[in-house]
């Protein structure tokens, strides 16, 4: 009999959580509004060299006006090219190509370089992928961020170039990809959210991986609009 009545209790707590993460999921997101800045619009890249950025260099390097991420040997820790600025409310632009593996990379931002999590570059915060899985991540924090891949898998290509536009304003982010809105999502967590550098991803993998980057910009505090998407 107590054995039983322990085994319900347990049963009981179980479900008790499951109804508590689906509530924590479903909590409809404050309304946090855009931040106030003074409005600027430059490259984040110079299509020469990789000033202004910073990772290692045996994994990075520039050809023909791209930003190249590329490995032959295991990355055991996910690790990116940061830029030395930091950023909050902004507009970033620029075509994107996954080359070798199917590992998706990614555009990392709101968060923190994390070195204490195994690699001096790698990042804490909030992740945009591309291209196969797509979606949002919270990189080393809630992890999937429940935003559809779906749109995406219909207009993204999965070994070409994808032209990228995120919108980041508040604790709202809306993601434009091949002049297609594919998501448009807000943190319920606001807290979470920290100015920090903006990564390219190259993720942690066994086997080798080619990613390219070219023609990135960036608007500070942006206007409230999508300026790539076809109407």
């Amino acid at each position: 009999m107590r054995r039983r009545i322990c085994l319900s209790l347990l049963a009981t707590g179980f479900w008790i959580g499951i109804f508590a993460v689906q509530a924590q999921d479903k909590k409809e997101a404050p309304v946090v509004p855009p931040r106030e800045g003074k409005s600027e619009t430059y490259a984040l890249f110079n299509g020469k060299d990789l000033e202004g950025w910073e990772g290692h260099e045996k994994l990075w390097s520039v050809k023909d006006g791209v930003i190249i991420a590329k490995n032959t040997e295991p990355i055991p820790v996910s690790t990116y090219l940061l830029t030395k600025k930091n950023y909050t409310d902004f507009r970033f632009t620029g075509t994107v190509k996954l080359v070798e593996s199917e590992m998706h990379s990614g555009i990392a931002m709101w968060g923190r370089v994390a070195p204490d999590k195994g690699d001096k570059y790698t990042y804490a915060g909030h992740l945009v992928m591309f291209p196969s899985g797509w979606g949002f991540y919270d990189l080393y924090g809630r992890q999937g961020l429940g935003v559809d891949p779906e749109p995406a898998k219909k207009v993204g290509k999965q070994h070409d170039w994808n032209e990228l536009e995120i919108l980041a304003q508040g604790n709202r982010i809306r993601v434009v990809v091949n002049g297609a809105l594919i998501a448009d999502w807000r943190d319920p967590e606001p807290k979470r959210i920290l100015e920090g550098p903006i990564g390219l991803q190259l993720h942690s993998n066994k086997v080798p991986q080619e990613i390219h980057f070219k023609d990135l910009k960036i608007e500070t505090f942006p206007k409230d609009e999508l300026v790539t998407l076809k109407k």
